[in-house]
Parts: structure tokens; C-alpha cells; sequence
């Protein structure tokens, strides 16, 4: 072996030596740390805490490690030292908890008391006026000054009052005294229209209502310029009440300006949100037409003039408030306002003939029932406008035919007219409700026609009146049917509601029945012969129609008889009360006979062949 393979050997040698020396000290601190752990006495927590930790015994230090070299010399073994044993940590002291933070007392809610310059403001706009009219009473019966200088005086009054408050709205803070001094302005002007009008009669009324009108539009334009609806409300409001007092009462004079100012005030509302303004200048027609149709005697030739005025002030109503609805934060008013502006045309009739008011009274339910069903395409017109126009249209329906039929024909009118509501609107409460409204109705016309009392005396009736009881009998029953079914069939309904409300269209349905096979049998027959006759039918379809009802039951589940079962079982005792309680001491002859043994035969029959059918569906279950 060379030297340099010697050389390379016992440098490996070395390297192996110090390797050993490593693992032979770990070992030793191992067997250290064990002992030390095992006899250490288990410390309090707060001692163990505080007190220092042990410290390990002390080895004999180790050699020091040999420096390798090329010669052959072998390992030098050297005793390891355990090294000291770390301090634990100390656990964190706990922070303490943060401070609750101070409540802040909510600032306090701070009252508006702009209301109180604005009465303040009405208060002197009043006193004010009141003030000029007692001077000029003082001067006119002084005689201090003439008409003329008087007029003059009052004009130059209205222009400086306007002017100042045109001046004073520039000012900070000034809005509240410059719409209290420009309303003070043109009632000042409106004085002195009436006193040129009506005291000195120095100019016609319809000059004097022309004047007014110019003031009237001025402040209106006023109060849109300054975006004031106290302003508009002050120019319009006293102008509805001078105006009759100018025209010496309600005149047609009177009731066409009405209508010029509702027209000429729309626009001063556009795009404003007063709900004021448009009751004020709904009013201003709706008043004297209604005062016209109630207190005043219409003259020759008037009636005309009139309608035509009613249906003017009910299409100024709608087209008012559909273009007021998309920018109204009350659409609901705005709807109510518009059918109290049609109302009117709902009272024509007190003054104008029966064909003019019952068209009028159609059409405008007609149109009115239009804008319900286009709703949805219509800006502003929502759910809660649709259904007070719903109701108006049902109103106006129902006045049109009151006004246009007499009772013979407006009973079975309104009984179709409730049959198509129910099927055609069942998915509408508001056409429910319409229905079961044009129903009573048209329950109260029929029990006019065909009363009670016809069921216990024969009663002879003309060929017109019998056939229209037949029919108005065939659709009230067909009616009482429908109503029942369109709000069942929708759902929602208490049992109890639905048992009470087939029970009530139940009752109203075998009055019809009874009356339409008693005025048929007069009809035919005459007399008591066909009065017999009648209730002959009557009971034996009573009976009859318990039967269906049994027979029908069988076929549902036995969790969906009990109504079926419940209707059939009440028509059966109804039929053999009324067999037993008046049929029994009413009926004469053959007819008594008749009568028993059919019900008898058909009582028999339903016991034998519900059994049969009950025990059927046993056996398939």
C-alpha cells in the first residue's frame, strides 16, 4: 500500500472518530434528561413559575477533538458534558378587558316649525283683506270717495302687495312673507273684480269672470315659478267661491269658467307633486254641477248643457290625473280624486232624462274599465289605482242599469252581467267583489218581481212579467252557483267560509227553482191547478238534486265528501220538511199523492243504491 492511500485511509479513520464522538455525547445528554425528569418532585404551578429551573450536573469536559492527519493513529474517545436545560417561558400576562365604550346620547330630534310662519302668514293674509273690504264699506257709505278712485285704489293696492312680495321672495329667508304678500295681492284684485262685477255692475259677468281668469292665471303661474302650492292653493280656492257670487249664483256662466279654470290649471301641476292643488282644482267643477244637479231647478233647455258639462268635468278628471299619476307619491288619491270628479255624471239623472244619463253612465264605466285592463301598459296606474277604478266602474254599471231598465228587466240584466264577472274576472278579487255586488243587486229587483209571498198564494202575472221572472229564476240560480264557485275554487278560504257560502248560494238557488216551476205552472196551467203543480216540481227537484249531490259524493275520496255529503243530507231534510210542513195541508188530491210517492220512490232509491255503491268501494279497497 502506497503512502497516499495510507494518507487517504486514516483521514477516514479520523472522520468516523469525530462521528462516533457526537453520537456517544447525544447519548449521554438523552440518558441525563431522563433522569433529571423522572426524580424532579412536581412544583404549584405559580412556584414552578417562579422559581429557576435546574440546572443539569456538570461533566468532565470533552476533549478536545483531534485535528485529523495523515498518519495512522486511531481514535481518541472523549467523555461528552450535558449542556444546561433551557428556562420555560413565561406565559403572557392576560390582557385586560378594553373599556365598554361611552354611550353618545342621540341628538334630539329637532321640530319642524316651518307650519308656523305659513299660519301666521294665512292668518294676516285674511285679516288683511278683511281690513280693505271693511275700509272700502266705510268709504262707500261715507261717500268719501268715488267708485272710480275706490276701484283704482284697490288695484293699485293688489299691484304693490304682488310687487313686494316679488321683491321680498329674493331675499334670504324671505319665501314664507313673499307668498303671504302676493296671495294678499290677488285676492285684493279679485275684491275689485267683484266690486266692478257685482256692485257696480260697471262691466257683464262673463267680462268679470274673464278678468278674474287673467289674475287667476297670473298668481298660477306665480306659484309654479316659485314651486309653491300655497301659493296656487291661495289664487284658486277663493276664486271657486267668488265666482258664483259674481255671477249672482250657479249658473252655466259659472259652471263653464269652472271647467276653463280646471282646464287652464293642469298645467301649472305638471311635474309637481300636489295632491292640494288637484283636490282644488278637481272641486272647482265638481261643486257647482253637483250643487246644479241637487238645489237648482233646471230650466227648459238646460238638461242638455248640463250633461254635457258632467261629462266634460269627468274626462278633465281622468286626463288629469293620468298624466299626474307617474310623478305622484299618492297615486292612490290621485285615483279617488279622479272618480270624485265623475260623480257628476253618476247623478245625472236627477236632472237630465233616463237614455242621456244611463249612456252617459255606461260609457264612463266603459272607459273606466278600459284603463283598468290596459294598467299595466299605462304609466302610474298601479294595483291600488286599478282597484278604486274597478269599484267606480262597477258603480257605473250598476247606475246604468238602474237608470235605464225598470225592475222586470234590470233583474235578469244584472244577473248576466254578475254570471260573466264570475267567470271572466274569478282570478280578480275585484271582479269577484263586482259580481257579488251586480248579484244582491239584482237579488233586491227580483225579489221585487217575484216576492215570497207568490210561493204561498197563487198569483196570476202578465205574459211579459211571468216569462221575465222565468228567466231572471234560471239565472239567479245559474248566479248563485257561479259566485260560489269563482271565490272557492281560488283558494284561501276557511272551511267554515266555504261551507257558509255554498250554503247561502245553496238557499238562493232553490228559491229560484221554486219560483220558476210556481210561475211556470200558473203560467201554464192558471190558477191553483198550476200553483199545485209548481210545488209538485219544486219538491220533486229538491229531491232530486239531493240525490245528484249523494251520488256525486260516492265518487270522491272519503276525505273530500263531507260538503257533497253535508249539501245532499240538508236537501233532504229541506225536501221532506217542505213535504210534511206544506205540500202536506197545501197540496190537494192527486198532486199530494203524486208528490209522496215520487219522493218516497226516489228516497228509496238514494238509501239503496248509496249502500250499493259504498260497499263496491269497500270491496275494491
Amino acid at each position: 500500500m502506497t503512502e497516499p492511500e495510507q494518507a487517504v485511509i486514516g483521514r477516514l479513520s479520523a472522520d468516523f472518530a469525530v462521528m462516533a464522538s457526537y453520537m456517544a455525547r447525544a447519548s449521554s445528554d438523552l440518558r441525563e434528561l431522563s433522569r433529571i425528569v423522572v426524580e424532579r418532585p412536581v412544583a404549584p404551578a405559580a412556584a414552578w413559575s417562579a422559581a429557576a429551573p435546574p440546572v443539569g450536573r456538570p461533566q468532565p469536559a470533552a476533549a478536545p477533538m483531534p485535528a485529523p492527519h495523515p498518519g495512522p493513529a486511531g481514535p481518541q474517545w472523549a467523555q461528552p458534558t450535558a449542556p444546561p436545560m433551557p428556562r420555560a417561558p413565561m406565559p403572557p400576562a392576560p390582557m385586560p378587558p378594553p373599556p365598554p365604550a361611552p354611550r353618545v346620547p342621540a341628538p334630539p330630534k329637532v321640530r319642524s316649525e316651518g307650519w308656523i310662519g305659513k299660519a301666521l302668514a294665512v292668518a294676516g293674509v285674511a285679516v288683511t283683506l278683511i281690513g280693505v273690504a271693511l275700509l272700502l264699506v266705510l268709504a262707500a257709505q261715507a261717500g268719501i270717495l268715488a267708485p272710480g278712485v275706490r276701484v283704482a285704489a284697490g288695484a293699485v293696492l293688489a299691484a304693490v302687495l304682488a310687487g313686494a312680495g316679488w321683491a321680498l321672495n329674493r331675499r334670504a329667508g324671505g319665501r314664507v312673507g313673499a307668498i303671504a304678500l302676493a296671495a294678499t295681492g290677488i285676492a285684493a284684485a279679485y275684491i275689485d273684480v267683484f266690486a266692478v262685477t257685482s256692485i257696480y255692475e260697471w262691466v257683464p259677468a262673463a267680462a268679470g269672470l274673464a278678468i278674474a281668469s287673467v289674475v287667476a292665471g297670473g298668481g298660477l303661474t306665480l306659484a309654479r315659478r316659485w314651486d309653491s302650492e300655497q301659493l296656487g292653493l291661495l289664487v284658486l280656492v277663493p276664486l271657486i267661491g267668488l265666482a258664483p257670487a259674481m255671477a249672482d249664483g250657479i249658473t252655466l256662466l259659472v259652471i263653464g269658467f269652472m271647467l276653463v279654470l280646471a282646464a287652464a290649471s293642469l298645467p301649472v301641476q305638471l311635474g309637481r307633486d300636489w295632491i292640494g292643488m288637484h283636490a282644488a282644482r278637481i272641486a272647482a267643477p265638481t261643486l257647482p254641477l253637483l250643487v246644479a244637479l241637487v238645489a237648482v231647478d233646471p230650466a227648459p233647455g238646460r238638461a242638455p248643457w248640463i250633461a254635457g258639462a258632467c261629462a266634460l268635468a269627468a274626462v278633465l278628471a281622468f286626463v288629469g290625473a293620468l298624466l299626474l299619476l307617474p310623478s305622484s307619491s299618492h297615486p292612490t288619491r290621485v285615483a279617488l280624486l279622479a272618480a270624485a270628479g265623475s260623480l257628476p255624471v253618476l247623478g245625472l239623472a236627477t236632472t237630465a232624462g233616463r237614455a242621456t244619463s244611463a249612456i252617459l253612465a255606461g260609457a264612463l264605466a266603459a272607459v273606466v274599465l278600459g284603463l283598468v285592463l290596459l294598467g299595466d301598459g299605462l304609466p302610474g296606474v298601479t294595483e291600488p289605482v286599478r282597484r278604486v277604478w274597478s269599484a267606480l266602474s262597477a258603480v257605473a254599471a250598476l247606475v246604468a242599469v238602474a237608470v235605464a231598465f225598470d225592475g222586470p228587466i234590470a233583474a235578469p240584466v244584472l244577473f248576466g252581467m254578475a254570471c260573466v264577472l264570475a267567470v271572466a274576472g274569478r282570478t280578480s278579487v275585484a271582479a269577484r267583489l263586482s259580481a257579488t255586488a251586480f248579484a244582491a243587486v239584482g237579488a233586491l229587483y227580483y225579489l221585487d218581481v217575484a216576492p215570497l209571498a207568490a210561493l204561498f198564494t197563487p198569483t196570476e202575472l202578465g205574459t211579459a212579467p211571468a216569462v221575465s221572472t222565468l228567466i231572471s229564476s234560471v239565472l239567479a240560480a245559474t248566479c248563485a252557483a257561479l259566485i260560489a264557485w269563482s271565490w272557492v275554487t281560488r283558494g284561501g278560504l276557511d272551511a267554515d267560509v266555504t261551507r257558509l257560502l255554498w250554503a247561502a248560494s245553496g238557499i238562493g238557488a232553490l228559491y229560484a227553482v221554486t219560483t220558476f216551476t210556481v210561475t211556470a205552472g200558473v203560467l201554464v196551467a192558471g190558477g191553483d191547478e198550476g200553483f199545485f203543480a209548481g210545488h209538485v216540481a219544486a219538491t220533486i227537484v229538491w229531491i232530486g238534486v239531493a240525490a245528484a249531490l249523494l251520488r256525486h259524493a260516492v265518487r270522491l275520496p272519503r276525505a273530500e265528501r263531507s260538503l257533497s255529503v253535508g249539501g245532499g243530507m240538508a236537501l233532504v231534510v229541506a225536501a221532506v220538511s217542505k213535504l210534511f210542513v206544506f205540500d202536506l195541508g197545501t197540496l190537494d188530491g192527486i198532486f199530494r199523492v203524486i208528490v209522496f210517492i215520487v219522493v218516497g220512490l226516489v228516497l228509496l232509491a238514494m238509501g239503496a243504491g248509496y249502500a250499493r255503491l259504498l260497499a263496491q268501494q269497500d270491496q275494491e279497497v
